[in-house]
């Protein structure tokens, strides 16, 4: 079963926060979501007049002293040029970025940490 970006982001916070966590709490560690879509243009106005960021990956997380930015895709989704050059800005400053394609991949990622 091929499964949404939205699913694998969903899949993603749900193990992180009650699995992961629970077991690596100390120091306590957060992810959370960048939400980049709007109902109407004047919501995106707003928003955009407000800090949104065309490209902004997708999930944010702090982890033993480190800030990722992960980008969910299916097996098919590709990163957008303004996501390619968010990447760039990310790494160009030293943080670490990740393209990641299931639940799966995210773990792999966050327990080498």
């Amino acid at each position: 079963m091929v499964k949404s970006e939205g699913v694998i982001q969903q899949e993603i916070i749900i193990w992180f926060r009650n699995n992961f966590c629970l077991k690596n709490y100390d120091p306590r560690s957060a992810i959370f979501s960048v939400p980049n879509d709007s109902k109407d243009a004047k919501e995106q106005m707003r928003k955009i007049a407000t800090g949104l960021m065309a490209g902004v990956s997708d999930l944010i997380c702090i982890h033993k002293g480190k800030v990722l930015f992960i980008e969910c895709k299916d097996d098919k989704g590709r990163q957008s040029d303004r996501q390619k050059d968010f990447q760039t800005i990310v790494e160009a400053q030293g943080f670490e970025y990740y393209l990641v394609r299931s639940l799966e991949n995210f773990k792999i990622i966050i327990e080498k940490l």
